[in-house]
């Protein structure tokens, strides 16, 4: 008997890495512990304890770099040394600063050529700047990519480029770069400024132009929104002192700076007198990620990260408080019950195999900032040891706009990198929880563009696999009435469990998984 107890020990494990087979000594008993014994310590009770605190009026809404914020950090890292999870810095250490700065909308003009160009009215800026530059650099679509640059020959050391949307196509109408009539990633709108902008600064310009007609409307309105409201946008804080400015040019000033920029696709130099006269009041603001790790037992060089943001919108002008119990409350909430489930596991001494990093980010409502910091700056655990990132936003109602089973959540950007990571994700829910996985959101097409819109973005374009869990949005989304007792605890406990589920088989699974559409 002893001796069949341990041939099905040795079987059991070959075939399951995801569960923990033991012997009973008095017995010779078979007894396997899985995952749903970890799952079951994360309760709805518990969940709707630490959100009444967490979304409460005393943490004020926890606006980025305010007293309420700092609440709510504090609030994590007790919770974290609760449950003796360390912090992924060491020591005491469950705080990553985020530096940060305010900056107020600039004020001032720029001369061309003598000519006297007016901000809001003939460019748009968020950034100040003050010089004169001898001369522009037009880099055509401002692009490198393998063989292709738009950069070759070209000295922009200390200058400025003027670069403009789109990408090139070959005389057939298709994408030169993809190769067929499918664009790339630099005619995306949420990512092409960003890489231009970086390639920009790293072949040494000071400054960017960029005419883009389809969507100046939008940085418009946004610019519109800033100036009534005598608001600023917060942004990370350069590492160096170094001033680089970004500018949209409407199309009359683009063609002012090159006449034919439509039709001329030709990189070269283009002599003018450019002189920057753009001043702003910038301050900076504190903030910081909570970030803990728990040691993978037997890959503890490769790491799962779950995150969610712990920052909201804070309080109204007239004083009322944004509690953000869904957004992100209920984010946040769920990583400290899926933390406590890995934590007794590893005591039970049931994994986890990979390390699992529990990430906090700050500032995601002013534009992903503290997921930036970690992905781009401060990865506190090396991004090609990442194996996957699960990203809780929102998952504690229910969208009006749905029909059908309240059982469900919405998932997005499972199969944009790996679809191992899908097929994954699938037959977990399958075999635990048997939640309705809705994929409304994850059309490339969808208008709202949630991919790009909370924080697993940042580790995406780092071709990091990634699941987005999503409820949707809300008649309280971003107002007031975002508030704890207008969460469904029950689907709160299902999502997260899910959560927790397909975490722990990414964790514990033979192979990492395998990236199979890598954007770049």
């Amino acid at each position: 008997m002893k001796k069949i107890a341990l041939l099905v020990l040795g079987l059991t494990l070959g075939c399951n890495s995801s569960q923990k087979t033991v012997v009973q000594p008095e017995t010779t008993a078979v007894v396997t512990i899985g995952p749903e014994t970890y799952a079951g310590s994360i309760t709805s009770e518990e969940l709707k304890t630490h959100l009444y605190t967490y979304a409460s009026d005393e943490f004020e809404g926890r606006e980025t770099g305010t007293p309420g914020q700092k609440k709510a950090v504090a609030y994590l890292k007790e919770e974290y040394q609760k449950l003796g999870i360390p912090a992924a810095k060491g020591g005491d250490n469950y705080f990553q600063k985020v530096p940060l700065e305010m900056m107020k909308l600039p004020k001032g003009s720029i001369s061309f050529n003598g000519e006297e160009l007016a901000l809001g009215k003939d460019f748009l800026t968020f950034s100040a700047n003050e010089g004169n530059y001898d001369g522009i650099v037009y880099v055509g679509y401002g692009i490198e990519e393998g063989d292709y640059s738009d950069y070759s020959g070209l000295d922009v050391e200390g200058k400025v480029v003027l670069v403009k949307a789109g990408e090139p196509k070959n005389e057939d109408g298709s994408y030169t770069l993809s190769g067929s009539y499918e664009a790339s990633i630099w005619s995306n709108m949420s990512e092409a400024i960003e890489k231009r902008s970086a390639l920009a600064k790293e072949k040494g310009a000071v400054g960017m132009f960029y005419f883009d007609s389809q969507n100046y409307p939008r940085f418009k309105r946004y610019f519109d929104y800033m100036k009534r409201n005598n608001s600023g946008q917060m942004s990370l804080k350069e590492e160096n002192e170094e001033d680089y400015f970004q500018i949209f040019l409407t199309e009359e000033t683009a063609k002012k700076m090159m006449a034919d920029i439509l039709t001329n696709n030709t990189p070269q130099e283009v002599p003018a007198s450019l002189n920057v006269q753009l001043k702003a009041s910038n301050s900076d603001v504190d903030s910081e990620n909570v970030v803990a790790l728990l040691k993978g037992s037997t890959k503890p060089d490769e790491y799962v990260v779950i995150s969610s943001h712990l920052d909201h919108i804070g309080v109204t002008a007239d004083g009322q408080i944004n509690n953000g119990a869904d957004d992100d409350g209920s984010g946040t909430v769920a990583l400290l019950e899926i933390a406590e489930a890995f934590k007794q596991a590893a005591q039970a001494g049931n994994g986890p195999a990979r390390s699992i990093v529990f990430l906090h980010v700050t500032g995601e409502e002013k534009g992903l900032l503290g997921s930036q910091y970690y992905t781009d700056r401060e990865p506190l655990v090396p991004l090609e040891k990442t194996v996957a990132n699960l990203n809780i936003d929102m998952i504690g109602r229910i969208d009006p706009k749905r029909e059908g089973n309240r059982n469900y959540v919405y998932l997005i950007g499972s199969d944009k990198l790996s679809t191992d990571l899908h097929e994954l994700s699938e037959a977990v829910n399958k075999k635990y929880m048997n939640i309705e996985l809705d994929y409304t959101y994850n059309d490339e097409n969808d208008p709202n563009r949630f991919y790009y819109r909370s924080d697993h973005y940042n580790f995406a374009k780092n071709n990091i696999p990634i699941i987005f869990y999503f409820n949707g949005t809300h008649d309280d989304y971003h107002r007031p009435g975002d508030t704890p007792d207008k969460i469904n605890y029950d689907l709160l406990e299902n999502r997260t469990r899910l959560i927790f589920h397909t975490a722990w088989e990414v964790a514990n699974r033979d192979a990492r998984v395998v990236v199979d559409k890598a954007t770049r």
